[in-house]
């Protein structure tokens, strides 16, 4: 009598967690990631529940032949978590936070999100910089840079990891620091997931706020306010204080609370505001902010730094279609706010959108090439989100994003923010590091020699 071996038996039997094949019926699930516009068909999914099990898989994918796909929360824009015949190592299940309220700092697995680290730090006031939106994962962000909220004050996430477990291209396990693996620790800043697998990081965080508790929220005007809201916004914001930080956005009013009805799905342009420094400075600091112009909505308020970062989330759930651009800005000149009036007067639907986010203060203080993210002369990382829930109107989201970016690159520095990027072309990629790239290949020579870890932004070999 012969048994017909299951696909990857040999891998199933060796995790302690689980593992998911075509022939499953949660298949389907499996491979789906936040980007609904993303179909990829891997040969399995390998639901990791500790290094351990991320060291087996990157064994036997390398023995098995097979590609790569390291998901972390699955926010990638280029749905770069997946792939077509890949083995998916999925981290999800590394999930737990150890917070150490003396020494200032936290460590995070790697299948956390934003919300769980938030969680666990601003019970005791403190936070590590990160982005605007809570579901986003700790990995994959922190590995293209961490521009958010609080980078004019405490710089990026890159700006404050002290440390990294990293699952090498060999199989082997290492930590990355200062020192220890100094080179693979300058790379893993900014350089993205090709040098590794990180399984956990550790974070410096800052005291925010008064014991955690923030003022922010958006300050929105009329589309046609555009023009003039940038121009004061550009030469305003290097001039505040830098506990006050602000990302500008064209968007759609979202039909639901907290916005007030009469304001419904009315296209409008906005800034988001963050301050953590004292509350008794409070009125001081954003007096300009809330005077300027005529908006129709002033929504600053007191609120858990928790509530500010989770404010998008449900705005913005896994599985809407998305089509992404990006450019970083070193100026927001008179020719890019002629592009930004045209196509913000048509935003195609209502959860379509543009940001611009600073790169200022403490963030840009830091030299270009004591990280792997390069982008350190001041300026802003914009990005244009064409997004709607049907795959019907996939196309029509996707060609307003191209159009505009089109027209807008030519104001830009050249390179883009990579977590903002799709799959673009290694001269985008090179682009994107600038002075940096050819260093990060030697580094990727060093610890990733035959390029296994390429579904990324991908740097080759030197």
């Amino acid at each position: 009598m012969t048994t017909t071996a299951l696909p990857h038996e040999e891998l199933a039997t060796a995790l302690r967690g689980d593992l998911i094949t075509p022939a499953d019926p949660g298949y389907d699930d499996a491979r789906a990631v936040y980007n609904a516009m993303i179909d990829k068909r891997p040969a399995a999914i390998a639901y990791c529940r500790d290094a351990a099990d991320v060291v087996t898989c990157v064994r036997y994918g390398r023995e098995q032949g097979l590609d790569l796909a390291v998901r972390g929360g699955g926010h990638n824009a280029g749905g770069l978590g997946v792939a077509d015949g890949a083995l998916v190592v999925d981290l999800s299940g590394l999930r737990s936070t150890t917070v150490d309220p003396v020494n200032h700092t936290v460590r995070a697995d790697a299948g956390c999100t934003w919300g769980d680290v938030d969680h666990a730090t601003v019970a005791f006031g403190m936070a590590t910089p990160s982005g605007i939106v809570a579901s986003t994962g700790v990995a994959g962000l922190t590995l293209g840079g961490g521009i958010g909220y609080l980078a004019r004050r405490f710089g990026l996430t890159v700006d404050n990891l002290l440390g990294a477990d990293v699952v090498l291209a060999d199989g082997s396990f290492v930590h990355a620091s200062e020192s220890s693996h100094a080179d693979l620790f300058w790379a893993l800043r900014g350089g993205g997931g090709n040098f590794g697998v990180v399984t956990s990081f550790t974070f410096r965080c800052h005291d925010i706020g008064e014991r955690g508790v923030v003022i922010g929220g958006p300050v929105l005007y009329d589309i046609a306010d555009t023009p003039d809201v940038l121009r004061w916004y550009r030469e305003l914001l290097p001039s505040l204080p830098e506990e006050l930080n602000g990302w500008f956005g064209l968007l759609t009013i979202p039909p639901a609370p907290p916005f007030p009805e009469e304001l419904w799905g009315r296209k409008a342009c906005g800034i988001v505001w963050c301050y953590t420094g004292a509350h008794d400075k409070a009125d001081e600091v954003l007096a300009p902010v809330r005077s300027f112009g005529s908006p129709l909505l002033v929504g600053l308020q007191e609120m858990p730094y928790t509530a500010l970062q989770g404010a998008f989330d449900a705005l913005y759930p896994a599985g809407l279609q998305w089509y992404w651009r990006a450019d970083v800005f070193h100026e927001i000149s008179d020719a890019a706010i002629e592009v930004h009036v045209k196509h913000g007067a048509d935003l195609p639907t209502m959860h379509s959108s543009m940001h611009l986010y600073p790169i200022d203060g403490a963030a840009s203080r830091v030299a270009p090439d004591a990280t792997a993210f390069p982008h350190r002369s001041g300026g802003w990382s914009g990005v244009i989100v064409g997004v709607d829930p049907s795959p019907s109107r996939a196309e029509a989201i996707s060609q307003w994003t191209r159009e505009y970016w089109e027209e807008l690159h030519p104001t830009s520095a050249g390179g883009a923010y990579v977590n903002f990027m799709m799959e673009e072309g290694q001269d985008r990629v090179r682009a994107s590091y600038g002075g940096n790239y050819d260093r990060l290949a030697e580094v990727k020579r060093r610890y990733d020699p035959d390029n296994a870890f390429h579904v990324n932004q991908n740097i080759r070999p030197a």
